[in-house]
C-alpha cells in the first residue's frame, strides 16, 4: 500500500473517507470521541462549517460563545467550538494553518449582489449549500447561524476594519477536530469566485473521520 501523506499523524481507525467536490455541500454525524480531519487538497479553499448537536439540534455552534470564551476571534490548535448552551462541541486538536476565521460569514446571493454586483445574484453560494445539507435533517433557513471558515483569511486591522484576502492555506494542509458530544457536521465547500478566499478557483476538499 502506498503512503498517503494526507493521513500522517491520524490516530484510530478510518470510519469515513470522502472527497467533497468543489462548490458542494456535505454533512455527516460525528460521535463523541471521534475525530474529523479536513484536508485542503489543492490549497486556498475556504470550508464553511456548522455544527448541530445530534441529540437536539436546537443546540448548535455559537460564534459568540466561542469567541467570548477564548477571548479571540481566530481559531487555533486548542480552540474549543462552543454551542449556544455554552457546551463544548468540538476541539481543534491540530492544524497546519496558522489560524481560521469566525467572523467572515457565509456568502449568499444577497451578499454577492451587494458586494460584487447584480450579475452575481444567480451564482451558487454557501448559504445555498447549507440549506441543501440542512434540508436532509429537516432544518431550514431559521436554523442557519454564524459559521466557522476553515482555511480562510479575514484579518482585522487596528481600526477594526476587516477584509477577505488571499487564503493562508496550501495543498495538503489540514485541520483536525475531536467531537466532545455527538454532532452533525454541515459543510459548504465554498463556491465563491468573486474574492480571493478560494484563489478565484474553488477546488475539492477531503473529509476523514476516525474512531
Amino acid at each position: 500500500m502506498s503512503h498517503d501523506p494526507h493521513l500522517d499523524g491520524l490516530n484510530g481507525q478510518i470510519v469515513h473517507d470522502e472527497v467533497v467536490p468543489a462548490r458542494a455541500p456535505w454533512s455527516h454525524p460525528i460521535r463523541a470521541g471521534q475525530s474529523l480531519r479536513i484536508i485542503d487538497l489543492e490549497g486556498n479553499q475556504a470550508v464553511d462549517f456548522l455544527l448541530y448537536a445530534a441529540a437536539n439540534d436546537a443546540e448548535r455552534y455559537s460564534a459568540q460563545d466561542t469567541v467570548a470564551a477564548q477571548e479571540n476571534i481566530f481559531l487555533r490548535t486548542g480552540s474549543v467550538l462552543l454551542s449556544n448552551e455554552g457546551r463544548p462541541m468540538m476541539t481543534i486538536t491540530a492544524t497546519s494553518v496558522d489560524y481560521h476565521d469566525t467572523i467572515g460569514g457565509a456568502c449568499s446571493c444577497e451578499s454577492n449582489s451587494l458586494r460584487y454586483g447584480h450579475h452575481t445574484k444567480a451564482q451558487h453560494s454557501c448559504v445555498d449549500n447549507f440549506l441543501v445539507a440542512n434540508l436532509r435533517h429537516g432544518r431550514g433557513k431559521r436554523d442557519m447561524v454564524s459559521n466557522v471558515n476553515f482555511f480562510m483569511n479575514v484579518p482585522v486591522t487596528a481600526d477594526g476594519a476587516l477584509g477577505i484576502v488571499d487564503g493562508i492555506s496550501a495543498p495538503g494542509l489540514t485541520v483536525d477536530l475531536r467531537a466532545e458530544m455527538d454532532v452533525i457536521v454541515v459543510v459548504s465547500n465554498c463556491p465563491q469566485i468573486n474574492n480571493p478566499c478560494n484563489g478565484f478557483n474553488p477546488t475539492p476538499v477531503r473529509m476523514v473521520v476516525t474512531a
